[in-house]
């Protein structure tokens, strides 16, 4: 082993330059803490600085995690790196995939009869608001799928529950198009989302006017008070042809047309 000696610092004062005392060849350490930790004696930190080395990733890994849909947390949990180190790399990809989010709500749903002439933040805005939801509550985001497209997602919360729509996003000139992965994705782009569930009439807000009750006929003509009987007129007698005074009645124009004598045979 060759024995090396200190000659200076380079000017970022990062790197040690050191020479061979026999050939004069130059080499350099960087100063980190693994140099400062053996300088010191500090075997127990060399070897914790070691081990945190070797699982360390690099930063092309970290943005290939972070572009695949990982967020900064998770990388830092799985490599055991500080969070502020993981996201000084993660950062330019976060905004890609940003970008990818924005232009997927400019881009047209596909479904069965071909591309909607609606962008994708259109149609899934009318059905938030035909259903009650609030769109600019939920959240886009986008990721690069193993296969070389991007997947949007849009999630939301209803109550307690969470949920999520996924698209196939692909990028042209006309804005790209976008295709449901999912039922939920599926269900925002259909035209009747929006609708009222078939089957269900709303319930009344005002309370409803009393409805007059319907009589049978039966009924009404039991209501209907009985007339008066009126008594047919009976014919009128004819006084005794005698009156009081015992002289022979006048006979009436009647009684000479038919013959009838005036004493009543």
């Amino acid at each position: 082993m060759r024995e090396l000696k200190v000659v200076g610092l380079e000017p970022d004062a990062k790197h040690i330059v050191c020479t061979d005392k026999e050939s004069g060849d130059k080499f350099r350490i960087a100063a980190d803490d693994r140099l400062r930790a053996a300088l010191r004696g500090d075997l127990a930190r060399f070897g914790q600085i070691e081990i945190e080395m070797d699982a360390a990733l690099r930063p092309r890994e970290i943005q290939a995690r972070i572009r695949a849909g990982a967020s900064v947390e998770q990388v830092a949990a799985q490599s055991g790196m500080p969070a502020s180190r993981v996201e000084r790399f993660a950062y330019p990809v976060l905004l890609e995939r940003s970008r990818a989010a924005q232009l997927a709500q400019k881009g047209h749903p596909v479904r069965g009869d071909g591309p909607m002439v609606n962008t994708l933040e259109e149609v899934v805005g009318a059905a938030f608001r035909g259903r009650g939801h609030n769109l600019e509550q939920a959240e886009w985001d986008a990721w690069k799928h193993e296969d070389g497209y991007w997947v949007v997602q849009l999630e939301w919360q209803v109550g307690r529950t969470s949920i999520a729509a996924h698209w196939r996003f692909q990028p042209d000139g006309h804005g790209g198009s976008l295709t449901a992965l999912d039922e939920a994705a599926t269900d925002l782009v259909d035209p009747d989302f929006g609708r009222q569930l078939r089957g269900l009439t709303p319930v009344p807000t005002h309370r409803p006017e009393k409805v007059t009750e319907q009589h049978t006929l039966d009924e009404y003509y039991d209501e209907v008070p009985d007339e008066p009987v009126h008594n047919p007129k009976q014919a009128p007698t004819h006084p005794n042809p005698k009156d009081r005074r015992g002289k022979p009645a006048m006979p009436s124009w009647e009684d000479v047309l038919l013959g009838v004598r005036s004493s009543g045979h």
